[in-house]
Order: C-alpha cells, then sequence, then structure tokens
C-alpha cells in the first residue's frame, strides 16, 4: 500500500545539537521546495531543539547547521520538541511540544520565512490540572490549515484525542470531552495538520499498544460536526519493520507528522525510533488512499 523507503532520509549529525537523533519531522512545501522542520538532540539525548532541513525533491534533504528554535522559558527548559507547521493567511503557525521535565505542554509559535520564529507560549494554561499527568498531557497539537463553520479546528493532546477551536488560529478554545479515545491501546495521538476532503476531515493519528509498539492509523470526522468521528481504519497503515525503526533511541516506533500531497503522490514523513526520520510514499491523493483502505461512513 504505501511504500516506504528502506533507508532514513535524515541522520544524526557527526556534531552539533542534532548528534545523537534527528526525528518527528513536519514537513511544509513552500515556493518550490520541501520544508523540514525536525526535533533534534544531542548530550544525554534528552534536551530536543528544533531544526530546519531542505529538499528539492523531498527525500534529499541539506540540514541548517543550527537550530531555528531552542529552549527559553521554564515551561520548555528540557526541550521543545515534535513541531507541526501549516499556514494561516500570510504567515506560518507552530505547534511544538514545551516540557519542563515533567510536564508537557502544547505550545505556539509563528513565523513569516520559517526561519525566525516568535514564540507565544503555552496554548491552554487552563486545562483541567487532572489530565497533566504522564500520558495525559497536551503536548501535540494538528491544526487544519482552512476554516470550517467559520473557524479553524485543531485535534490536540496524549493519551486522548481533544479538539480546539479558533477565529485566529492563536487563541484557542478548547471541548472538555475527548473526541478520540484509545480504547483497547495505550495512547493515541495526533500526526500531520489534518487534510478537508470531500470525504470529511482526515486525521492521521499516531497509536501505541500495551506494548509500547507505535503505529499510525487514520480516522475522518464529520465536516459539519468535527467532534464526530465517521470512519476509523481497521488497520493500521505504518509500523516498525526495519531494523532502524525497531532500534533506536527509543525502539519499536514509527511516528507520522509530516504529510504533503504533491502533483500524484503523497509523502508521508514521520521519525523512526526516535532516532532518524523515515518517508512512506502513496502513489495517489489521501482520497484515494481512504477507499482502498476501505472508507465508509458507517459510525
Amino acid at each position: 500500500m504505501l511504500r516506504k523507503l528502506p533507508f532514513p532520509i535524515l541522520l544524526p549529525s557527526a556534531d552539533g545539537f542534532d548528534c545523537k537523533n534527528a526525528y518527528n519531522p513536519s514537513v511544509i512545501y513552500r515556493k518550490g521546495k520541501f520544508v523540514m522542520l525536525y526535533r533534534g538532540e544531542c548530550e544525554d539525548g534528552k534536551t530536543g531543539r528544533i531544526g530546519l532541513a531542505i529538499s528539492e525533491d523531498g527525500i534529499n534533504f541539506t540540514k541548517f547547521p543550527e537550530p531555528v528554535l531552542e529552549p527559553e522559558y521554564s515551561w520548555e527548559a528540557k526541550g521543545v520538541e515534535d513541531p507541526r507547521v501549516v499556514k494561516l493567511g500570510k504567515k506560518y503557525v507552530m505547534t511544538y511540544t514545551g516540557y519542563d521535565g515533567k510536564v508537557a505542554r502544547l505550545c505556539l509559535a509563528t513565523s513569516k520565512n520559517l526561519l525566525s520564529w516568535k514564540k507565544h507560549g503555552p496554548i491552554f494554561d487552563d486545562f483541567p490540572e487532572n489530565y497533566l499527568r504522564p500520558r495525559e498531557w497536551t503536548k501535540s497539537g494538528a491544526i487544519l490549515p482552512v476554516k470550517v463553520n467559520g473557524r479553524y479546528i485543531m485535534y490536540f493532546g496524549d493519551s486522548n484525542i481533544w479538539i480546539a477551536y479558533s477565529k485566529d488560529g492563536k487563541t484557542w478554545e478548547y471541548s472538555e470531552k475527548p473526541i478520540l479515545r484509545p480504547g483497547n491501546l495505550l495512547l493515541v495521538e495526533p500526526g500531520p495538520p489534518p487534510l478537508l476532503t470531500k470525504e470529511g476531515i482526515v486525521l492521521f493519528y499516531n497509536s501505541a499498544d500495551k506494548s509500547l509498539v507505535y503505529k499510525v492509523r487514520v480516522a475522518v470526522f464529520d465536516k459539519k460536526n468535527p467532534e464526530r468521528a465517521i470512519w476509523k481504519s481497521e488497520n493500521t497503515i505504518l509500523e516498525p519493520e526495519y531494523p532502524w525503526e525497531k532500534f533506536g533511541h527509543v525502539n519499536n516506533v514509527v511516528f507520522l507528522e509530516g504529510l504533503v500531497e504533491d502533483n500524484e503522490r503523497t509523502l508521508f514523513y514521520y521519525g523512526a525510533a526516535d532516532r532518524y526520520v523515515g518517508l512512506a510514499i502513496w502513489k495517489g491523493s489521501v482520497e484515494m488512499l481512504l477507499q482502498t483502505l476501505g472508507f465508509s461512513k458507517s459510525i
């Protein structure tokens, strides 16, 4: 179905801020180039910074030597991690994880050029405290880059997936009830920015089972009611197979964060074993992929 390249497309550097791990990428197509924002770690492998790499073909990337985002504030003292980038109007909006050593919070930054970023701090300072414990953090946010019913929507969370709404892409209001629960899994977490299609809002999401094996799944939400899932795939679309996906900083992980629809193909960029960046290619549109997976508005 999806054709994985049998090798990582991004590796840790010999030295610098990503000398141990380079993974969990967001990719956006800008002015004829693929721009990747990714999580890099060196030293103890615990302090995350966000780097940038550029490609002409979407496969061969050249890294910038210095990170474009680094820890500055108390809520991100131990790392800025796992970027997801969309363009809203004339600005790029990045959601990322700010980790203080105890809690992973969903944070937001904006940019005009993908190089210089203005941080706006944690998005949900008032998120209920009983959620802010391990495996129930706000952590990850995937924004649909077009408005639905006059508002932007964002799927976010870690363990469960919640939904939030915004008129400007910066200030968000959340619904307290999760809209996607793990069920028999250990956790579910948003993947790349969702897509608006004729079938509905398509959300690729990451999941882990009780053996801590991370795999990728897909759900479709109602365009009129983005909180209602109308379909979920029975099978995973990506899972660890190659040695470099099974063994690394964290074993048995494929973690999807980047998606680009490019002409007659769809590119899926994912973190592998929390150390590398992998790429899977689908020769067709996301709508075609849904049909191949057996999409049906049956839920």
